[in-house]
């Protein structure tokens, strides 16, 4: 039988190149989607599950793994995609934004792991990949602070997992990845130049790979920069 993921925020953009290449290996999908219409892309209906999700609603996380459960009879990944930035720093920005930061980024996330958790240790071998950012290593003056605290969070989430259900065999990633060329940095002044940006395609690959190691190939973190700079 196929394996079963859940992906946040796969309908565009990296969780797009995420679905594809997880539908390309084999995998089965149940997306959380504020649109629902944007799984039609990716057909496979036997494969495809389309879920309503907003991450600001907290009941929405428990709903959407009941109803990914129900559909395929289990749950062996989680991938937390669905994220926003907003300039929010020591002058720029408000608490509104930074609140906005919060939900969807941290608490978002941390609602959806912890309904999906007991199907994944019931597996023996789930997985949970949140997708960080080289932000979440690091400040770099000129970012986001609210963004850069939001993902420093993310990464503290992943190690908390893998502390909490590593005797059930799951296993956690934070993929780091420096910038993605996606509408989320379309507006954003002293972005990486477009051409030295990852594409979505290749943190796909990034995310696919540690979803396919065994447990006894744990990868805590997974960092692709774009930049020449140290992050460990």
């Amino acid at each position: 039988m196929a394996r079963v993921a859940l992906l946040s925020g796969g309908g565009r953009g990296l969780g797009a190149a995420i679905a594809n290449r997880l539908l390309a290996e084999g995998w089965s999908l149940s997306l959380g989607l504020r649109d629902v219409s944007q799984a039609k892309q990716f057909g496979l209906p036997d494969r495809v599950q389309a879920v309503p999700f907003d991450a600001n609603d907290p009941a929405a996380a428990t709903a959407w793994v009941e109803a990914a459960a129900e559909h395929f009879g289990q749950i062996d990944a989680l991938v937390n995609n669905a994220g926003i930035m907003k300039m929010v720093d020591f002058d720029k920005g408000t608490e509104d934004d930074l609140d906005a930061m919060w939900q969807v980024n941290v608490k978002a996330p941390f609602r959806l792991i912890r309904a999906a958790l007991p199907h994944l240790r019931k597996t023996g071998q789930g997985r949970v990949v949140n997708i960080a950012s080289t932000d979440a290593k690091r400040y770099r003056q000129g970012t986001s602070v609210g963004y850069s605290m939001t993902k420093h969070a993310l990464l503290s989430m992943t190690q908390a997992v893998r502390a909490t259900a590593w005797d059930d065999g799951v296993r956690a990633t934070a993929i780091c990845p420096g910038a993605i060329d996606t509408d989320l940095l379309a507006n954003v002044t002293g972005a990486t130049p477009k051409a030295d940006r990852l594409t979505p395609e290749t943190v796909a690959g990034m995310v696919a790979f540690v979803l396919s190691l065994p447990n006894q190939a744990s990868v805590p973190e997974l960092i692709a920069n774009t930049r020449l700079e140290s992050l460990i």
